[in-house]
C-alpha cells in the first residue's frame, strides 16, 4: 500500500465513540442559528432593511468597520513585520501584548480606553484642555473596534511573513534593494493571502464589536448605535423593533459566511500558489 493511500486509509473511517458528542456539538452551534434564522418575518425584511433605524445603524457600523480596518491596515502591518523579525523573549513578549485584547473580557477593554481616553484618564484630561472630546462620540466607536480587532490583523500578516523564506529578501538585497524597497516590491506580495485574511477577519470582527464600544463609546443613535448595539438595545426595551433587530442579526451572520467562504477561497488560492511555486 503506498504511503497516500495509507493515509487516506487512516482518515477514512470515523470511530464510533465520537459520533455522539460531535452530533450535539453541532446542535450547539447551528440550532441557535436556525432558531434565529426561524423567527425572521422574511416577507418583512425588504421593508426592514430601508427602514431608516435600520439604515442609520447599518450605515454607521459599515462606516466604523471599515475606517476602523484602514486604520488597522495601517499600523497593523508595520507591527506584524516588526514581530516577524523578532526572536525569542522579545518576540514572546511583543506577541502577548499583541493578543492581550483576545483573551481580554471586552468590557474591560472598554474600561481601558475610558482610563486612557476618558474623564480623569491618562490623556483624557490633557484632550479635553485641548477642546477634544472622544468618549461617546463616533471616534470612540472607531478605536473601540480597532482595538479589538488589530489583533486579528497582525497575527494573520505576521504569520504570512514568517512563512517566506528569508532567501527572498537576500537576493533582493543582493541585487541593490535595501529593506524598503525589498518589503514593500517582494515581502508584502509574497505575504498577500496572509493580508488578504486578515484584513477580511479585522472587518467582520469590527463590524460585530459590542464590548468596548458599550462601555466606551455608548449608544446614542445615529452616533454610536451600532447594529450590535442596536440589537442588544431592542431586546432590553429601547432603541430599534424587535423585527429590525432580527433583520440586523441576519445581516452579520450573512457578513460571516461570506468572510468564512472568502478565507477558505483564499487559504484555497495559497495553497494552489504555493504548489506552483515549488
Amino acid at each position: 500500500m503506498s504511503r497516500a493511500a495509507g493515509r487516506r486509509h487512516s482518515r477514512g473511517g470515523v470511530p464510533s465513540l465520537v459520533i455522539l458528542p460531535a452530533a450535539i456539538g453541532g446542535g450547539v452551534l447551528l440550532l441557535p442559528l436556525l432558531a434565529l434564522l426561524a423567527r425572521i418575518d422574511w416577507a418583512a425584511i425588504p421593508a426592514t432593511l430601508v427602514a431608516p433605524d435600520t439604515a442609520s445603524a447599518l450605515g454607521l457600523s459599515l462606516g466604523t468597520a471599515l475606517s476602523a480596518t484602514a486604520v488597522c491596515l495601517l499600523l497593523g502591518i508595520p507591527l506584524a513585520v516588526v514581530l516577524s523579525r523578532a526572536s525569542g523573549a522579545t518576540a514572546t513578549i511583543l506577541r502577548a501584548l499583541v493578543t492581550l485584547p483576545l483573551v481580554l473580557p471586552p468590557l474591560v477593554g472598554g474600561l481601558a480606553l475610558l482610563s486612557l481616553l476618558g474623564r480623569g484618564g491618562l490623556l483624557g484630561d490633557a484632550l479635553a484642555e485641548a477642546g477634544i472630546r472622544i468618549p461617546f462620540t463616533t471616534a470612540a466607536v472607531i478605536i473601540a473596534q480597532v482595538f479589538v480587532s488589530l489583533p486579528f490583523l497582525v497575527i494573520s500578516v505576521e504569520g504570512a511573513l514568517r512563512g517566506i523564506p528569508a532567501v527572498y529578501a537576500e537576493a533582493a538585497s543582493t541585487l541593490g534593494a535595501n529593506p524598503n524597497t525589498a518589503l514593500l516590491r517582494i515581502t508584502l506580495p509574497l505575504a498577500a493571502p496572509g493580508l488578504l485574511a486578515g484584513t477580511i477577519l479585522c472587518f467582520t470582527r469590527a463590524l460585530g464589536e459590542f464590548g468596548a464600544t458599550a462601555l466606551f463609546a455608548g449608544n446614542a443613535a445615529g452616533t454610536t448605535r451600532t447594529v450590535p448595539m442596536a440589537i442588544y438595545t431592542a431586546f432590553n426595551g429601547a432603541g430599534v423593533a424587535q423585527d429590525t433587530a432580527l433583520a440586523l442579526a441576519l445581516i452579520l451572520v450573512v457578513v460571516a459566511i461570506v468572510a468564512l467562504v472568502l478565507l477558505r477561497g483564499g487559504s484555497g488560492s495559497a495553497a494552489g500558489w504555493e504548489r506552483r511555486r515549488r
